[in-house]
C-alpha cells in the first residue's frame, strides 16, 4: 500500500470542490482546523471555521454564493508535512455579477492523511523558517 504525500493529499482538495462535492472535500481535513478569510463585514460565505463540518459549511456556503471563473494554482511548495499553496482565483458573485480576483497563498499541514490549517500566531515562527528555508534554495 503507498501512501500520499502531504502534497498530494492537498491536491485531491481541487477537484473535489470542482466537482461540487463539498463532503468529500471537507472529509479531507482534520477534525480540528483554523480557517478565516480577511473579509468586509455581511459577507455570507466566509464564517470562522474551527473543524472539518465547518469546512464543509464553507464550501457549501461558496457554491450557493459565488460561481468559480478561473482557478490557476501556480506553485505548490511542500517540505515535510508543510504544504503552501500559491495563486489565483477569479470568482462571480452571484447575487451582483460582480467579480472577484484573488491572489493567494495558503499553508496547510496533513497529518496522517488530513489537512489542517494551523493558526496564524501559533506557526507564524514555523512559517518563517520554511519560507526562509524556501527561499535560500530558490535564490
Amino acid at each position: 500500500m503507498t501512501t500520499e504525500s502531504p502534497a498530494q493529499t492537498v491536491q485531491r482538495l481541487f477537484p473535489l470542490l470542482a466537482e461540487g462535492k463539498s463532503a468529500e472535500a471537507a472529509a479531507l481535513f482534520a477534525d480540528s482546523v483554523s480557517f478565516s478569510i480577511p473579509h468586509p463585514p455581511g459577507i455570507p460565505w466566509v464564517p470562522e471555521v474551527d473543524s472539518a463540518e465547518g469546512m464543509r459549511t464553507f464550501f457549501d456556503l461558496l457554491q450557493t454564493h459565488v460561481r468559480a471563473k478561473e482557478f490557476d494554482l501556480r506553485q505548490i511548495i511542500a517540505e515535510g508535512d508543510d504544504v503552501v499553496l500559491i495563486g489565483r482565483m477569479v470568482s462571480e458573485v452571484r447575487k451582483t455579477g460582480r467579480d472577484i480576483d484573488t491572489a493567494f497563498a495558503l499553508h496547510t499541514t496533513v497529518r496522517d492523511g488530513r489537512i489542517s490549517l494551523p493558526p496564524l500566531r501559533g506557526q507564524l515562527r514555523r512559517r518563517q523558517g520554511l519560507l526562509r528555508r524556501l527561499t535560500v534554495r530558490s535564490g
